[in-house]
């Protein structure tokens, strides 16, 4: 355990932090979760509604550095590619 003021408040931020990033990172898994089930399940509308609102929040996660900048829009390009491909067929 920290004896020092500053090392306690580190201690506090850092905790906070860690909540903060482990709900943005669950909210992101539940919203990209919600389009394979769409995808999976054939309904282009369902998939299209929720990949217009998982969009924003991976960018989200990816602009305050709790997701690699890179593995968001790589998983983007993937889903848009699959909901893309359920809209043709």
């Amino acid at each position: 355990m920290a004896n020092i003021a500053s090392a306690e408040k580190r201690i506090r931020q850092t905790e906070k932090r860690t909540a903060r990033n482990k709900a943005r990172k669950s909210r992101v898994h539940s919203f990209v979760r919600k389009i394979e089930e769409a995808v999976a399940s054939g309904d282009k509308e369902a998939a299209l509604a929720a990949f217009r609102a998982a969009q924003p929040e991976l960018q989200r996660a990816a602009g305050k550095g709790v997701l690699k900048a890179n593995m968001v829009s790589r998983k983007i390009s993937r889903l848009s590619a699959r909901v893309k491909a359920i809209a043709a067929a």
